[in-house]
């Protein structure tokens, strides 16, 4: 439905370089990753604990 072209993607990218900064970019990008990196590990954790938690449940 919403389908972007290469001329939008360069006009997004044109319009954040202008607003950020060419500096900025990288620190946003690595915070970014950080954020997502930590993410996949509250999700891996989460995963985790209810299987514990019903093993726990059997036991009693």
């Amino acid at each position: 439905m919403l389908g972007l072209g290469m001329q939008e993607v360069l006009v997004i990218a044109l319009i954040v370089l202008l607003l950020f900064g060419g500096k900025k970019i990288p620190e946003l990008m690595k915070g970014l990753g950080k954020g997502v990196k930590s993410f996949k590990d509250g999700m891996k954790e989460e995963d985790a604990a209810p299987d514990s938690s019903k093993e726990r449940g059997k036991d009693e």
